[in-house]
């Protein structure tokens, strides 16, 4: 199967992040808001992000799309 093109992968991307950047905020940033430290911050952020993207919310919305993605 020929890889989707980078305009329509791009799409899918901020489909899948988005939402993802949006929960995570709404419920971990008043906890790690209170670390001043931004390069802390940010490193605690991306664990909790990067995997989530990776496993879950890219491989759910490749799914949901399949069949654009490869039109």
């Amino acid at each position: 199967m020929k890889a989707p093109k980078r305009w329509k992968m791009a799409i899918v991307i901020w489909l899948a992040i988005y939402p993802l950047i949006t929960i995570v905020s709404l419920i971990v940033g008043p906890h790690i808001g209170k670390i001043e430290f931004v390069p802390l911050r940010t490193l605690v952020l991306t664990i909790i992000l990067v995997p989530m993207m990776v496993f879950v919310m890219l491989p759910a919305v490749q799914k949901l799309l399949k069949n654009w993605l490869h039109k």
